[in-house]
């Protein structure tokens, strides 16, 4: 089952013969830095024990694929491995698809839903994006990791669970930690041990690496002659910024695969797209946040930071709006003084 992914992208497999053997595809992992190989041996020791991981770093880095990559190594690598996002469910449905409900615990529950800790049993559960749960629900998963049992909406009843939890955030906890957005007692409770992704502008010397791997592996699905990039096109690569990571890098070789007739990928071939990479086309989730920042943004400047007003304008109650408010970190406060709010 899956809800959401952080990166679409294969990301790491292991080319230094002195520290590994090379991993095959079924762990999913390409890589020749030593911070990424240093990072998954560290991944390999967390996996035998049952602690809980926070995995950090930028969008697009691959967190999915490296808890992915820990529940392989793991003793629950034949139970199932469920993954969510937690900022691409709305809040009031949040609660529901991790603890399940039951028939008419609140309207439109037409039926049961056992939740997808129950979905997990014996296995791992991977709660990406962790840092955009409402508070009200962080201290409900807290709860459940505590005393491991879970109390589907609408039922008194506790069932226990036998489930790993992996989290992940690209945002920066301490901060959210010390600004109350985040309970301190959940941030210690899952972050037994934390696994930091490096961006690929520090990892520049596994881009060929994963670029021919890209082609190689549309060539095949496609079935298209595409015989890899020229020398020319692998080095633009190498000197782009890629803010967007691995997915964007993946997003690049998919556009010009598409766009070639076969043979080697040229610099030309890449076209537009590799002066792109300064500005990437965002996923569905990263828009929608980005919609809303400057939506709120856009209010408060028209109401001059007058909230009440603009929870009327946007049909919000003051509660909600405030909530929305604390989430993209904005403080009406500014929008009075005239201040740029972006500052």
């Amino acid at each position: 089952m899956r809800i959401d992914s952080d990166a679409a992208a294969l990301t790491v497999h292991t080319a230094l013969p002195r520290r590994h053997t090379p991993s095959s595809a079924q762990h999913g992992i390409l890589t020749r830095n030593e911070a990424m190989l240093t990072l998954l041996d560290q991944a390999r020791l967390v996996a035998r024990s049952e602690a809980s991981i926070l995995v950090q770093g930028e969008s697009g880095t691959g967190k999915e694929l490296l808890a992915r990559f820990i529940h392989q190594q793991s003793e629950r690598a034949r139970a199932p491995f469920i993954a969510l996002n937690c900022s691409a469910i709305p809040e009031g449905l949040l609660e529901s698809e991790l603890f399940g409900h039951v028939r008419g615990a609140f309207s439109g529950a037409t039926g049961s839903h056992p939740g997808l800790f129950a979905a997990a049993e014996g296995g791992t559960l991977f709660l990406d994006e962790i840092g955009d749960m409402p508070v009200s629900l962080q201290a409900k998963l807290l709860r459940v990791l505590q005393e491991r049992t879970v109390r589907a909406v609408g039922t008194s009843h506790h069932r226990p669970i036998d489930v790993r939890v992996i989290s992940a955030t690209h945002r920066n906890l301490e901060q959210e930690r010390a600004c109350g957005r985040f309970r301190e007692d959940l941030y210690y409770r899952i972050k037994v041990v934390s696994l930091e992704l490096p961006p690929l502008r520090e990892r520049t010397e596994d881009i060929p690496l994963l670029a021919e791997h890209f082609v190689k592996q549309i060539a095949q699905r496609d079935g298209k002659p595409l015989s890899g990039l020229s020398a020319a096109a692998l080095t633009a690569l190498c000197q782009a910024d890629w803010p967007g990571n691995v997915r964007q890098l993946q997003n690049v070789i998919e556009h010009a695969c598409a766009l070639s007739r076969g043979g080697v990928i040229s610099c030309v071939g890449l076209g537009a797209r590799k002066d792109e990479t300064s500005c990437p086309l965002p996923n569905f989730t990263e828009a929608r946040i980005r919609f809303e920042h400057d939506y709120l943004v856009r209010l408060l400047k028209l109401t001059a930071g007058r909230v009440a007003d603009a929870a009327r304008i946007a049909a919000r109650n003051r509660t909600e709006f405030y909530r929305l408010l604390q989430r993209h970190q904005l403080d009406p406060a500014r929008f009075r003084t005239g201040s740029d709010p972006r500052a």
